[in-house]
């Protein structure tokens, strides 16, 4: 018998929905104090959407305070969802913090004090002080723009 397949992008438009649903639930109905800005970064809905794993950002409170309210709301807002959701199985609702966006920027800043490092030994090894090595215009001090004439 051959397996069954669903409708292709079906998941994707089925995450989507989810994710904006929420973001509008969670900022008009949840009260909890402990949820300060929240922005939803992504749901990844299981293939048989018996459950969804909703990833968030803040960018006030504590992350961790932030996750078990929303945890705590998870039921409360499965149920607006089903009342919105035109579904056969709302899926149960599981909310980790987005870390990645945290690792890019702590990955960005190893990168430019690494480049930094590398240009200081270089204009060291040629020989030319730091401060000296570009003018007020930030070119070498050795070359000149070319006006084209």
């Amino acid at each position: 018998m051959a397996k069954k397949r669903g409708v292709p992008g079906r998941n994707l438009r089925i995450n989507d929905q989810i994710q904006r649903d929420l973001s509008e639930l969670i900022q008009r109905e949840v009260k909890d104090p402990r949820i300060g800005l929240v922005t939803l970064q992504s749901v990844e809905v299981t293939p048989d959407y018996a459950h969804a794993k909703v990833f968030y950002t803040t960018l006030t409170g504590d992350p961790k305070a932030t996750g078990e309210a929303l945890n705590e709301a998870a039921g409360y807002l499965r149920n607006l969802l089903f009342k919105r959701l035109h579904i056969h199985t709302v899926p149960t609702l599981h909310f980790h913090f987005d870390q990645s966006i945290e690792r890019a920027i702590e990955m960005s800043r190893l990168i430019d004090t690494a480049n930094a490092t590398r240009a200081k030994e270089d204009a060291q090894a040629s020989g030319a002080p730091d401060d000296e090595a570009r003018d007020a215009d930030g070119d070498d001090s050795g070359n000149k723009k070319n006006d084209g004439k």
